[in-house]
């Protein structure tokens, strides 16, 4: 058995969570990855109105008796208003959700000090995803639970200060005096036993997540991610001051050639556009749209269940610590 602060804070069997995905991360993959023994994840800005956000938090507790956590994304967005952030906010405080994973601006810059008093009130434990020690010691200064500590090798937006998870992680945990979960890199129990000696009390994935059979994506997109490799993402949108690790196909090679020239926001838009991905997430066309993953899809190698996933990787996990601990006693 795994015990770390994870574990005893929500009450989970593994200290495992799914990171935001867009348009992924709705109820049935999110109760997968609870029931499975994980903290899944539902991710706000798939929902436009209050009701349906509401409904599909309901509709995760009817799939799960387990705790999960909701994403809640604070960026410029075409689509997603300031009024909104709001709305989620209120609406996981008043639905007692059990954690939250805020990426972006925090809550206290983005919408007020308020609001963090309001969630934990609720008891809800509030976590931020940093890319920095900077921004870690802000989310402790402000009152968070803790962070989720978010190295370069993310897919999604990781922070342009382009530090890697191995030095992230032991610099946050020495800098700061509260919970650390380790992101990016990390897709299978070698790399979570990597995590957890840095110092780490969890580990958070996506695109590890993508390939299980819960995963509502087209079968085209999971079988592409079993053939590829930790060299086949790039950084894309650095030039709008807004990096995002994708996997390399045609429309990522043409926003690269588009930012090389020096085009602006509006040019590049309507090949980063949020319903652009999902097209390219329900039809398989992996050329279509920027695929956002990290460099973990190295280690995808086949299609598994959600709990087939967790239990193999908690397996490797205490398998790989043990035999470090027989390396330093031998």
């Amino acid at each position: 058995m795994i015990t770390t602060a994870i574990t005893e804070m929500f009450g989970v069997k593994y200290p495992i969570i799914c990171g935001a995905m867009m348009w992924l991360c709705k109820p049935p993959l999110c109760a997968a990855i609870s029931n499975g023994g994980g903290l899944g994840n539902i991710t706000a800005a798939n929902y436009e109105t209050e009701q349906d956000f509401r409904n599909a938090i309901h509709e995760a507790r009817e799939l799960t008796n387990k705790p999960f956590m909701v994403n809640v994304t604070i960026l410029p967005s075409v689509r997603i208003t300031g009024d909104m952030h709001k709305m989620y906010l209120r609406v996981c405080a008043e639905e007692k959700v059990a954690g939250m994973e805020i990426s972006g601006m925090p809550i206290d810059k983005a919408c007020g000090m308020a609001y963090i008093d309001l969630l934990k009130k609720a008891g809800v434990k509030l976590f931020h995803k940093v890319g920095s020690v900077r921004h870690a010691k802000h989310a402790e200064k402000v009152g968070y639970d803790g962070v989720y500590a978010a190295g370069i090798e993310e897919g999604g937006h990781p922070l342009d200060d382009d530090v890697t998870t191995m030095v992230l992680t032991p610099r946050i945990i020495e800098s700061t005096r509260f919970t650390v979960v380790t992101v990016g890199g990390i897709g299978n129990g070698v790399t979570m036993a990597g995590a957890l000696t840095l110092g780490a009390d969890g580990v958070m994935m996506g695109s590890r997540f993508i390939a299980t059979k819960e995963c509502p994506v087209h079968d085209n997109v999971k079988q592409e991610l079993l053939n590829r490799k930790e060299m086949d993402t790039a950084l894309i949108c650095k030039s709008l001051k807004l990096q995002g690790r994708a996997l390399k196909n045609e429309c990522v090679d043409q926003i690269l050639a588009m930012e090389a020239d020096g085009g602006k926001f509006e040019d590049l838009l309507p090949f980063i556009s949020g319903k652009r991905i999902l097209e390219a997430w329900d039809q398989g066309n992996v050329e279509h749209a920027p695929m956002m993953v990290g460099q973990s899809i190295g280690f995808i190698n086949d299609i598994p269940t959600c709990k087939e996933l967790l239990d193999r990787m908690a397996k490797e996990c205490e398998s790989q610590i043990e035999k470090v601990y027989a390396k330093i006693h031998t």
